[in-house]
């Protein structure tokens, strides 16, 4: 069986040889073989980099990837891992997804203020919201009318 070096395994994988050494560290790939001080990998490791990869994209953290390919029983099938987890971060999506729509909703909003300094506008804005507005939330502070005295 050949071993390669962490460059050969790098671009392999397209990554950098700091990212394998990282995720050595982390836990997420078992500790390498060493030849003459040198880093040596086997075949079977382009794979597990490569499911590495995959979660990574799919957005896990460093954490919930290690929670992936160590975290369960042994016996549990990679699928069963991957949905119970994928539940989870789809959760933190939607509510990620939330937050950007109110903020893409207050850049849109153009900001229709009429102030004429920063200084009023930031007291307008810290002023409560008239009864009949207070329901509405966020982007509508951004539409204050009133001019500086």
């Amino acid at each position: 069986m050949s071993s390669r070096s962490i460059g050969q395994v790098a671009k392999m994988c397209g990554l950098a040889p700091s990212a394998i050494r990282y995720y050595e560290k982390a836990g997420l790939l078992p500790r390498a073989q060493r030849v003459s001080g040198q880093r040596r990998y086997s075949a079977e490791l382009i794979g597990r980099l490569r499911l590495l990869q995959v979660a990574r994209q799919a957005g896990f953290s460093i954490a919930e990837t290690r929670a992936f390919v160590s975290g369960f029983s042994a016996t549990t099938p990679p699928a069963i891992r991957w949905r119970a987890l994928a539940r989870r971060k789809l959760t933190e999506i939607e509510a990620q997804l939330r937050r950007l729509h109110c903020m893409k909703q207050l850049l849109e909003s153009s900001f229709h203020c009429q102030c004429v300094s920063i200084e009023d506008c930031a007291r307008i804005i810290g002023e409560p919201p008239p009864a009949a507005s207070a329901r509405r939330a966020g982007a509508g502070r951004a539409r204050h009318t009133r001019r500086a005295e």
